[in-house]
C-alpha cells in the first residue's frame, strides 16, 4: 500500500506502456461493436506534473518531457498517445499527465465501458472525482486481481485488460501467472497488456519462460531498456506483455521502439520484441 503512481507519473515507462496501450485501444475502435477495458491497478487515473509528488522525483522530465522535446520528429505510431496528451492540455504544455484509466477513456466512444479497480483509499477517492457522472466509467475499491474473477467474462465480447502492479510483493510475478491463467480461461479472445519493471534480468527471463511454457494465445512481450539489466536494485529498463496482440501492432511497434530508445536513452539505450506463444488463429 505504500505505492503511489503520482510519484513516477510520465517517466520512461510510463511512455512505452501508454504508448502501446494507445495503439491497441484505437485498434478495438476499428470496428463498430462495443468492447470492455479492465484496469487492475488504476491509481489515480491521471496526474498533474506540477504537484508536490510528480515534482518531488521529476521522473517526468527524462520521460515524457523529452518525448515531447522531440514530437516534431515522432513516427506514425507514435500519433494517439501524442493526441491524448494534448488533449489533456489544451492549453499547451505540459502540466496534467493522463494515465491508464484517462488515456482509455479518452478514446472510447459512447458504445464502451471502462471498469478501474484501485486498492488505495486515497486513489480511488481520485478516481471517483476524476470519473464522476461517467455513466461508461465504473469504479471498484478491490484488490485488482480480485476483478479477473469478479468481472471477467464481460457481456461485451471484444477488449482488453491492463495488468499494472506495483511490484511491491515479492510473489508478483506468480500473482500474475494465476491471473493470465484465468483471464486465458474465462476470456480467451481478450487484449492483456501486463507491465512489468526489469531490473535484473533472470527473475523476468524466469517469468517469461513460465508464460511460454504455459500456452494459450499468441503472445510477445516488448521491453525498453535505459540500460543493460544487471543491477537487481535498479530500474533498468520497462518491459510489456501482450497477449493476442491487436492487427498492425507489429509494424507499430517497429517505428515505436527505435525511436523511443534513441529519445529515451540515447546513450545506453535498447528494445527488443521477444515472441512467446505462435500466433493463434482469429484476431480481436
Amino acid at each position: 500500500m505504500n505505492y503511489r503512481h503520482a510519484y513516477h507519473a510520465g517517466n520512461f515507462a510510463d511512455v512505452i506502456k501508454h504508448a502501446v496501450l494507445a495503439q491497441a485501444v484505437t485498434a478495438l475502435t476499428r470496428k463498430e461493436t462495443p468492447f470492455f477495458v479492465l484496469d487492475t491497478h488504476a491509481g489515480c487515473g491521471a496526474y498533474r506534473l506540477s504537484a508536490e509528488a510528480a515534482q518531488k522525483t521529476g521522473e517526468f522530465k527524462t520521460g515524457i518531457a523529452r518525448v515531447l522535446e522531440r514530437a516534431g520528429d515522432a513516427p506514425p505510431a507514435l500519433a494517439p498517445y501524442l493526441a491524448a496528451l494534448a488533449a489533456a492540455n489544451p492549453g499547451g504544455g505540459l502540466d496534467h499527465y493522463p494515465g491508464s484509466p484517462a488515456l482509455v477513456r479518452g478514446l472510447m466512444r459512447p458504445q464502451d465501458r471502462l471498469a478501474l479497480a484501485e486498492l488505495h483509499p486515497e486513489d480511488v477517492v481520485a478516481l471517483r472525482r476524476t470519473f464522476a457522472g461517467d455513466r461508461r466509467v465504473g469504479i471498484h475499491h478491490l484488490d485488482g486481481y480480485q476483478t479477473v474473477k469478479a468481472l471477467l467474462p464481460p457481456p461485451e465480447r471484444r477488449g482488453l485488460v491492463l495488468i499494472d502492479p506495483p511490484f511491491e510483493r515479492t510473489d508478483e510475478f506468480e500473482r500474475l501467472l494465476t491471473a493470465l491463467g484465468r483471464i486465458h480461461r474465462r476470456w480467451p479472445q481478450a487484449i492483456v497488456l501486463v507491465w512489468y519493471p526489469i531490473k535484473a534480468a533472470e527473475p523476468v527471463d524466469a517469468f517469461l519462460d513460465a508464460v511460454a511454457a504455459a500456452g494459450g494465445p499468441e503472445t510477445v512481450a516488448v521491453e525498453l531498456l535505459l540500460r543493460p539489466a544487471t543491477d537487481p536494485f535498479r530500474l533498468n529498463g520497462s518491459g510489456l506483455l501482450v497477449v493476442n496482440p491487436p492487427w498492425g501492432l507489429a509494424p507499430a511497434l517497429a517505428e515505436l521502439l527505435p525511436w523511443l530508445a534513441g529519445v529515451l536513452a540515447p546513450d545506453q539505450g535498447s528494445f527488443r520484441v521477444r515472441p512467446l506463444i505462435a500466433e493463434a488463429a482469429g484476431r480481436v
